[in-house]
């Protein structure tokens, strides 16, 4: 029902590739806990159903409120909402041009795919090096998401391998 959602709103194919692919790592991650996978698997599914709307960093904002309006509870919106990188601290929003919140996931549920995203390129699954590789580019060697995206695989992955 929920890859018929990001159909029905016309996500190009290579979200709803990219959004399966984080839902196959959603789950493999989920393997090691004591988690609600129905809801992994849905956040993960509908994770990026913002980009339905826009490609900004605003998508996780526009995704949740898809979400809420559609009827889903708030701990499937909150995943979409609080899924970019590591999360982001009400700060960086303000910087970012989102509104003042923390974006930081909570829940175990919403760290996993969160971390699934991370760990996807595409609809490939990369390393944590890739990924490190990739955030100092876009952001810069010394930008603060680096340091709560190796928090984040530590907590979820256990090292610094996948």
């Amino acid at each position: 029902m929920t890859v018929e959602i990001l159909k029905h709103l016309n996500c190009p194919t290579h979200l709803i590739n990219h959004s399966k692919a984080v839902c196959r790592k959603a789950l493999k991650l989920s393997s090691n806990f004591d988690v609600d996978i129905e809801l992994v698997e849905t956040g993960a599914l509908l994770h990026d159903i913002g980009r339905s709307k826009t490609n900004g960093i605003d998508h996780a904002v526009v995704g949740a409120e898809i979400l809420k309006d559609m009827g889903f509870p708030d701990s499937v919106s909150n995943i979409a909402l609080r899924h970019i990188g590591a999360g982001i601290p009400k700060e960086e929003a303000l910087q970012l041009g989102l509104p003042p919140q923390n974006y930081i996931p909570l829940t175990l549920e919403e760290k996993i795919v969160a971390h699934a995203d991370n760990l996807t390129h595409w609809d490939k699954e990369v390393d944590l090096d890739f990924v490190i590789k990739k955030w100092k580019e876009r952001r810069g060697t010394d930008h603060p998401s680096i340091p709560r995206i190796i928090k984040l695989h530590q907590e979820i992955v256990g090292s610094d391998i996948n």
